[in-house]
């Protein structure tokens, strides 16, 4: 049976728990086309009272792209350069643990939010096995 693409979806991380949702978002030109893609991954730390959600956004624009109708759903990604699939679980803890490694904190009362693409090429290069060493000593990739 498949899952329910609406329904958030659980990760855990270093002994923490969170839901994580993603959202893709366009307005429609009137030739039909879409543009301004958007995709927005939002982790909310469990219980709900210990935090506000990390929003973290990858706006499409020059030399980078936002999965949607003529890309797979999910993929954001430097035209060339690194790239994730956001539907994956192991990318999602690799934008945490770079979200983190930048200085997000998931007790922060508020709702943060990111520009994702401040944090792609860190997340990707874990994804690989090639983290930064700045990364592994900050104690955050694995």
């Amino acid at each position: 049976m498949p899952r329910r693409t609406k329904k958030p979806r659980r990760l855990v991380a270093d002994g923490r728990v969170y839901l994580w949702t993603l959202r893709h978002r366009h307005r429609v030109l009137d030739s039909g086309r879409s543009a301004d893609c958007h995709e927005t991954l939002t982790l909310y730390p469990q219980p709900a009272d210990t935090g506000g959600p990390l929003r973290i956004v990858f706006a499409e624009g020059p030399d980078r792209y936002v999965g949607g109708f003529t890309m797979g759903s999910g993929d954001v990604g430097w035209v060339r350069g690194g790239s994730l699939n956001l539907h994956e679980p192991g990318a999602v803890r690799a934008l945490l643990d770079a979200a983190s490694a930048r200085g997000w904190q998931p007790g922060e009362p508020r709702a943060v939010e990111v520009d994702g693409w401040l944090l792609l090429e860190a997340a990707a290069a874990a994804r690989a096995g090639d983290a930064s060493p700045a990364l592994r000593a900050a104690g955050k990739l694995r």
